[in-house]
């Protein structure tokens, strides 16, 4: 394998990047800030243009104390909103008062051919402070021959109070293109936060 350098001390001086370096550049494709919203929507951006995709939340906080953020995924210009997933849940957390911690598989936020919103938090509290931030990789939306598969991870505030991490993974089991994306909560609106979606190049 060989190795590449840049051939000089100044970055600002380089003009290009060296052979065999490059890829995974994030392009921002759009952004979406919730106001009291029942959902968030991306109904255009997701296409063959790029083979993964990246949602990135910020600070999203929910109107209704204890209820989980979820995702699902439609096809064409369909809005039922009910792909077929098979999916895998498992969370991390510890309180503020050091009594409550444990890593553990949640048998109750995973799918096995389910239609149902992914779950892909735990509750999060709706206190002033209290929000969850995280990401989600969508890999080839676009393949005609393949499932599509997704993993997520995030981390909120939870009601006891503490911090709740969860990681979720999994695929749509179909071989039609998803074109759209829809975030919700559990039950009530998103009150606030911010999601961006990126394109990888």
């Amino acid at each position: 394998m060989a190795l590449n350098f840049a051939n000089n001390n100044s970055l600002s001086a380089i003009t290009s990047v060296p052979s065999g370096v490059g890829g995974g550049s994030l392009n921002l494709i759009s952004t979406q800030t919730a106001s009291s919203s029942s959902t968030i929507d991306f109904t255009s951006g997701i296409d063959s243009t790029y083979k993964e995709y990246i949602f990135k939340f910020y600070d999203i906080h929910p109107a209704t104390s204890s209820v989980l953020f979820t995702f699902q995924a439609d096809t064409g210009t369909n809005t039922n909103y009910n792909q077929t997933i098979t999916s895998t849940n498992f969370r991390s957390k510890h309180t503020e008062a050091d009594g409550g911690t444990g890593v553990e598989y949640r048998t109750a936020r995973d799918q096995a051919q389910g239609t149902a919103f992914q779950q892909i938090s735990e509750g999060i509290e709706n206190d002033n402070d209290s929000s969850l931030s995280g990401t989600m990789h969508l890999f080839d939306p676009s393949s005609t021959t393949f499932v599509k598969h997704f993993i997520s991870r995030c981390n909120g505030m939870i009601v006891n109070p503490g911090t709740q991490e969860t990681f979720c993974a999994g695929y749509f089991n179909t071989t039609t293109a998803l074109t759209r994306v829809q975030f919700k909560m559990s039950s009530g609106n998103i009150d606030s936060g911010v999601i961006k979606l990126y394109g990888v190049s």
